[in-house]
């Protein structure tokens, strides 16, 4: 649940929200290629720290650390399968540059995750709708995306509230194997699955009761127009996203953090 939560937008008046969405979606773009464009720690984990000074400037520092918690199982997944992988596939021979291989893809997993909780937490659906209809997109496939976001914390919340109700009528969600803890999570999954349903027709009965789709001339109560801020923003990203394709393409490689050898 802590993953889902890190996507819920967190109301604030700094800097950080207040930025254009098209600039910090770009920012997330930049963070995203170059995570895709290094596999060592150390770029990888510079990414990762930068984020930290737009966050404690964003004020959403707990927020933000929900999407590390929540990705915590799934990048012990990606380590210790990646260390198993090769182990069994290498005759046993592992080395600390196969460890530090295993340790940048986790990483690179974690800068993905909290690169993109960024722009959610700091982003109302509302200018992000806004944002998507300048970039000429249908505004059916709009109108799905913004819904979809807007419903992910529902979701979260209304899982969480029938977890706690079914723990109150004993069930033991954390006891058993892994199998079992499937089967308990059963309970948990149904009245979900039931209440989503329920409301997806709601809302299709308010929307059929607003003429939705009526006229396509829609009008906004608000316009998204670039700020001087916005342009030293976006000027700043291009010049990080210059310097980490010139560091990529012409730097030698970085220096292993681990050493090399076998481990044992």
């Amino acid at each position: 649940m802590s993953l889902l939560e890190s996507l819920r937008f967190t109301r604030g008046d700094t800097a950080i929200h207040n930025l254009d969405p098209r600039v910090k979606f770009m920012m997330t773009l930049v963070f995203f290629s170059t995570s895709v464009m290094f596999l060592h720690v150390v770029p990888l984990a510079f990414v990762f720290l930068i984020q930290i000074p737009l966050v404690l400037k964003a004020k959403v520092f707990s927020e933000w650390s929900k999407s590390i918690k929540g990705a915590a199982f799934i990048s012990g997944f990606i380590f210790v399968t990646n260390m198993v992988s090769f182990y069994y596939f290498r005759d046993g021979n592992l080395t600390w540059d196969l460890v530090e291989y295993s340790l940048s893809l986790t990483m690179r997993f974690i800068v993905l995750v909290t690169s993109f909780s960024i722009f959610f937490i700091t982003t109302s659906p509302d200018k992000l709708s806004l944002a998507l209809e300048k970039a000429r997109i249908p505004y059916e496939f709009n109108f799905a995306f913004i819904t979809a976001i807007r419903f992910v914390p529902v979701l979260a919340d209304e899982a969480q509230t029938i977890m706690d109700a079914q723990r109150s009528r004993g069930l033991e969600l954390d006891k058993g194997n892994f199998l079992t803890r499937i089967r308990n999570y059963i309970p948990i999954l149904l009245p979900l699955i039931i209440n989503s349903i329920r409301r997806s027709l709601e809302l299709a009965e308010a929307m059929e009761s607003r003429a939705f789709g009526a006229t396509e001339d829609r009008t906004n109560l608000y316009e998204l127009s670039l700020t001087r801020t916005d342009w030293t923003v976006l000027i700043v990203i291009i010049l990080f996203f210059a310097a980490a394709l010139y560091a990529r393409l012409y730097l030698p490689d970085f220096p292993s953090l681990l050493g090399f050898g076998p481990v044992f």
